[in-house]
Protein backbone atom coordinates (compact mmCIF):
# COMPACT_ATOMS: atom_id res chain seq x y z
CA UNK A 1 0.00 0.00 0.00
CA UNK A 2 1.70 3.59 -0.92
CA UNK A 3 1.87 5.79 1.87
CA UNK A 4 -0.81 8.36 0.87
CA UNK A 5 -2.94 8.36 -2.10
CA UNK A 6 -3.10 11.36 -4.67
CA UNK A 7 -6.81 12.77 -4.76
CA UNK A 8 -6.90 15.20 -7.74
CA UNK A 9 -3.96 17.37 -7.68
CA UNK A 10 -3.58 16.93 -3.73
CA UNK A 11 -2.49 14.30 -1.18
CA UNK A 12 -4.99 12.96 1.25
CA UNK A 13 -2.83 11.80 4.15
CA UNK A 14 -2.35 7.67 4.77
CA UNK A 15 -2.99 8.28 8.46
CA UNK A 16 -4.09 4.52 10.38
CA UNK A 17 -6.21 5.29 12.97
CA UNK A 18 -7.32 9.02 11.83
CA UNK A 19 -10.56 9.55 13.55
CA UNK A 20 -13.73 9.67 10.82
CA UNK A 21 -14.53 13.60 11.80
CA UNK A 22 -11.09 14.59 10.79
CA UNK A 23 -10.46 16.12 7.38
CA UNK A 24 -6.75 16.45 6.38
CA UNK A 25 -4.82 17.30 2.82
CA UNK A 26 -1.77 18.28 1.51
CA UNK A 27 -1.77 20.21 -1.69
CA UNK A 28 0.85 19.82 -4.69
CA UNK A 29 2.12 22.28 -7.11
CA UNK A 30 -0.45 20.79 -9.21
CA UNK A 31 -3.83 22.36 -10.27
CA UNK A 32 -3.57 25.84 -10.18
CA UNK A 33 -2.90 28.46 -12.61
CA UNK A 34 0.97 30.38 -11.27
CA UNK A 35 3.13 30.08 -14.22
CA UNK A 36 6.56 29.54 -14.06
CA UNK A 37 8.72 29.37 -11.63
CA UNK A 38 5.58 28.69 -9.56
CA UNK A 39 4.14 26.09 -12.66
CA UNK A 40 3.34 22.65 -11.97
CA UNK A 41 6.80 21.42 -13.57
CA UNK A 42 5.11 20.13 -16.37
CA UNK A 43 4.05 22.57 -18.42
CA UNK A 44 0.84 23.62 -16.44
CA UNK A 45 -0.14 26.00 -14.35
CA UNK A 46 0.66 25.53 -10.68
CA UNK A 47 -0.82 25.61 -6.91
CA UNK A 48 1.42 28.37 -5.57
CA UNK A 49 -0.20 29.45 -2.24
CA UNK A 50 2.55 31.46 -0.70
CA UNK A 51 1.76 35.66 -0.90
CA UNK A 52 5.31 36.41 -0.09
CA UNK A 53 7.49 34.52 -2.80
CA UNK A 54 7.14 37.17 -5.82
CA UNK A 55 3.89 35.53 -7.54
CA UNK A 56 1.64 37.61 -8.59
CA UNK A 57 -1.15 38.55 -5.95
CA UNK A 58 -4.05 37.53 -8.21
CA UNK A 59 -2.96 34.03 -9.07
CA UNK A 60 -2.31 33.07 -5.53
CA UNK A 61 -5.89 34.54 -4.59
CA UNK A 62 -7.25 32.08 -7.86
CA UNK A 63 -5.33 29.13 -6.31
CA UNK A 64 -6.19 30.00 -2.93
CA UNK A 65 -9.73 29.89 -3.93
CA UNK A 66 -9.44 26.60 -5.90
CA UNK A 67 -8.54 24.96 -2.62
CA UNK A 68 -11.04 26.82 -0.31
CA UNK A 69 -13.51 25.23 -2.89
CA UNK A 70 -12.76 21.81 -1.32
CA UNK A 71 -12.65 22.84 2.52
CA UNK A 72 -15.16 24.15 4.79
CA UNK A 73 -13.91 27.35 5.14
CA UNK A 74 -11.19 29.70 4.46
CA UNK A 75 -7.74 28.35 6.29
CA UNK A 76 -6.24 30.34 8.67
CA UNK A 77 -3.06 31.57 7.30
CA UNK A 78 0.18 31.89 9.28
CA UNK A 79 3.30 34.63 9.07
CA UNK A 80 5.86 32.23 9.49
CA UNK A 81 8.83 32.98 10.99
CA UNK A 82 10.70 30.04 11.80
CA UNK A 83 9.59 30.53 15.06
CA UNK A 84 7.63 28.41 17.81
CA UNK A 85 4.68 30.86 18.11
CA UNK A 86 1.13 28.81 18.22
CA UNK A 87 -2.23 30.77 18.04
CA UNK A 88 -5.43 28.88 18.62
CA UNK A 89 -7.61 29.15 14.99
CA UNK A 90 -10.80 29.96 16.66
CA UNK A 91 -10.00 33.16 18.41
CA UNK A 92 -8.14 34.45 15.40
CA UNK A 93 -10.28 37.42 13.15
CA UNK A 94 -11.48 36.07 10.08
CA UNK A 95 -9.26 39.41 8.21
CA UNK A 96 -5.79 38.34 10.23
CA UNK A 97 -2.91 36.57 9.56
CA UNK A 98 -0.61 35.88 12.83
CA UNK A 99 2.61 35.93 13.08
CA UNK A 100 2.92 31.63 14.16
CA UNK A 101 4.29 28.31 13.09
CA UNK A 102 1.55 26.62 14.63
CA UNK A 103 -2.08 26.92 15.23
CA UNK A 104 -4.54 24.47 16.75
CA UNK A 105 -8.38 24.04 16.36
CA UNK A 106 -11.47 22.96 18.74
CA UNK A 107 -13.79 24.05 16.78
CA UNK A 108 -15.89 22.19 13.62
CA UNK A 109 -14.69 23.66 9.97
CA UNK A 110 -11.83 25.41 11.37
CA UNK A 111 -9.07 24.57 9.41
CA UNK A 112 -5.68 25.01 10.43
CA UNK A 113 -2.83 25.32 7.31
CA UNK A 114 0.92 25.75 7.23
CA UNK A 115 2.95 26.92 3.79
CA UNK A 116 6.72 24.77 2.98
CA UNK A 117 8.76 24.55 0.42
CA UNK A 118 11.04 21.99 2.11
CA UNK A 119 10.74 22.36 5.63
CA UNK A 120 8.67 19.59 7.67
CA UNK A 121 4.61 20.30 7.90
CA UNK A 122 3.14 18.80 10.49
CA UNK A 123 -0.47 17.68 11.70
CA UNK A 124 -1.81 16.61 14.31
CA UNK A 125 -5.09 15.62 16.20
CA UNK A 126 -6.10 13.63 19.06
CA UNK A 127 -7.44 10.04 19.05
CA UNK A 128 -11.30 11.20 19.57
CA UNK A 129 -11.04 13.75 17.15
CA UNK A 130 -11.44 16.96 19.34
CA UNK A 131 -8.73 18.84 18.72
CA UNK A 132 -6.48 19.45 15.68
CA UNK A 133 -3.01 21.05 15.26
CA UNK A 134 -1.02 21.96 12.51
CA UNK A 135 2.61 23.00 12.76
CA UNK A 136 5.54 24.42 10.43
CA UNK A 137 9.02 22.73 11.39
CA UNK A 138 11.93 23.82 9.65
CA UNK A 139 15.45 23.01 11.37
CA UNK A 140 15.27 25.77 13.29
CA UNK A 141 11.66 25.79 14.52
CA UNK A 142 12.08 21.75 14.97
CA UNK A 143 15.18 22.42 17.46
CA UNK A 144 13.52 25.42 19.69
CA UNK A 145 10.93 23.15 20.17
CA UNK A 146 7.45 23.92 17.52
CA UNK A 147 6.48 20.62 17.84
CA UNK A 148 5.96 20.68 21.86
CA UNK A 149 4.59 23.81 21.99
CA UNK A 150 1.75 22.80 19.73
CA UNK A 151 1.24 19.36 21.64
CA UNK A 152 1.69 21.40 24.80
CA UNK A 153 -1.36 23.77 23.38
CA UNK A 154 -3.54 21.19 22.59
CA UNK A 155 -3.14 19.35 25.74
CA UNK A 156 -4.45 22.68 27.55
CA UNK A 157 -7.16 22.49 24.67
CA UNK A 158 -8.44 19.47 26.01
CA UNK A 159 -6.49 16.92 23.59
CA UNK A 160 -6.13 13.30 25.44
CA UNK A 161 -3.83 10.88 22.84
CA UNK A 162 -2.31 12.92 20.58
CA UNK A 163 -1.27 11.36 16.99
CA UNK A 164 0.88 12.98 14.21
CA UNK A 165 1.32 13.16 10.29
CA UNK A 166 4.73 14.32 8.88
CA UNK A 167 4.03 15.85 5.96
CA UNK A 168 5.74 16.45 2.62
CA UNK A 169 9.38 17.44 3.15
CA UNK A 170 13.05 17.87 2.03
CA UNK A 171 13.91 14.20 2.18
CA UNK A 172 17.66 12.73 4.36
CA UNK A 173 19.83 12.10 1.44
CA UNK A 174 19.61 15.82 0.05
CA UNK A 175 19.17 18.05 2.99
CA UNK A 176 23.36 19.19 3.80
CA UNK A 177 23.59 21.37 6.63
CA UNK A 178 26.88 22.36 8.48
CA UNK A 179 27.82 22.15 11.74
CA UNK A 180 24.98 24.73 13.49
CA UNK A 181 22.40 22.25 13.02
CA UNK A 182 24.35 19.49 14.33
CA UNK A 183 25.06 21.54 17.44
CA UNK A 184 21.20 22.81 17.57
CA UNK A 185 19.97 19.53 17.84
CA UNK A 186 22.57 18.13 20.15
CA UNK A 187 21.75 21.38 22.45
CA UNK A 188 17.82 20.09 23.06
CA UNK A 189 19.01 16.53 23.50
CA UNK A 190 17.88 16.04 27.05
CA UNK A 191 19.66 12.96 27.78
CA UNK A 192 22.37 10.31 25.87
CA UNK A 193 20.03 8.56 24.21
CA UNK A 194 18.23 11.58 22.51
CA UNK A 195 21.94 12.85 22.04
CA UNK A 196 22.15 9.20 20.06
CA UNK A 197 19.04 9.74 18.21
CA UNK A 198 20.11 13.03 17.12
CA UNK A 199 23.71 11.83 15.84
CA UNK A 200 22.22 9.20 13.89
CA UNK A 201 19.62 11.74 12.51
CA UNK A 202 22.59 14.19 11.28
CA UNK A 203 25.53 12.30 9.83
CA UNK A 204 28.87 13.19 8.37
CA UNK A 205 29.17 13.59 4.61
CA UNK A 206 32.63 11.57 3.66
CA UNK A 207 35.14 13.89 1.93
CA UNK A 208 33.35 16.88 3.66
CA UNK A 209 34.06 18.39 6.61
CA UNK A 210 31.68 20.34 8.94
CA UNK A 211 29.16 18.61 6.31
CA UNK A 212 25.85 16.45 7.40
CA UNK A 213 23.25 14.98 6.04
CA UNK A 214 20.07 15.50 7.89
CA UNK A 215 16.79 13.58 8.37
CA UNK A 216 14.33 15.47 9.67
CA UNK A 217 11.56 13.08 9.64
CA UNK A 218 13.69 10.92 12.17
CA UNK A 219 14.29 14.63 14.20
CA UNK A 220 10.77 14.78 14.18
CA UNK A 221 9.66 11.26 15.16
CA UNK A 222 12.30 11.43 18.15
CA UNK A 223 11.23 14.67 19.52
CA UNK A 224 7.37 13.51 19.46
CA UNK A 225 8.29 10.37 21.52
CA UNK A 226 10.18 12.20 23.83
CA UNK A 227 6.70 14.36 24.14
CA UNK A 228 4.56 10.88 24.48
CA UNK A 229 3.22 11.15 20.52
CA UNK A 230 3.74 7.64 19.31
CA UNK A 231 1.40 7.32 16.75
CA UNK A 232 3.30 9.11 13.99
CA UNK A 233 2.39 8.52 10.35
CA UNK A 234 3.95 9.99 6.98
CA UNK A 235 7.18 11.08 5.92
CA UNK A 236 7.84 9.11 3.06
CA UNK A 237 8.68 12.32 0.72
CA UNK A 238 11.28 14.36 -0.57
CA UNK A 239 10.64 17.66 -1.79
CA UNK A 240 13.87 17.90 -3.74
CA UNK A 241 13.88 15.19 -5.45
CA UNK A 242 10.44 15.25 -6.95
CA UNK A 243 10.34 17.96 -9.28
CA UNK A 244 7.19 17.50 -11.09
CA UNK A 245 4.90 16.96 -7.83
CA UNK A 246 6.54 19.53 -4.87
CA UNK A 247 7.88 22.60 -4.83
CA UNK A 248 11.21 23.09 -3.31
CA UNK A 249 13.23 26.04 -2.38
CA UNK A 250 16.56 24.43 -1.56
CA UNK A 251 16.54 23.27 -5.53
CA UNK A 252 14.92 25.95 -7.12
CA UNK A 253 15.42 29.02 -4.96
CA UNK A 254 12.80 31.26 -6.44
CA UNK A 255 9.62 28.72 -6.20
CA UNK A 256 6.03 28.13 -4.69
CA UNK A 257 4.19 26.97 -1.14
CA UNK A 258 2.51 23.96 -0.98
CA UNK A 259 0.05 23.69 2.27
CA UNK A 260 -0.61 21.01 4.60
CA UNK A 261 -4.30 21.55 6.20
CA UNK A 262 -6.32 20.15 8.94
CA UNK A 263 -10.12 20.32 10.65
CA UNK A 264 -12.71 19.04 12.62
CA UNK A 265 -15.49 18.43 10.35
Amino acid sequence: MTQSRQVQQWLEPYWPGLPANIGALATTRRGGVSPAPYDDGQGGGGLNLGIHVGDQPHNVARNRALLAAHLPDQPLWLNQVHGVAVVDAGKVRPDSVPTADASIARMRNTVCAVLTADCLPVLFCDTTGTVVGAAHAGWRGLADGVLQETTRAMREAGAGEIMAWLGVAIGPVRFEVGNDVLQAFLKWAPDEQAEKEVRAAVVPIAGKPGKYLADLYALARSVLRRDGVTNIAGGEYCTVSNSGRFYSYRRDGVTGRQASLIWIK
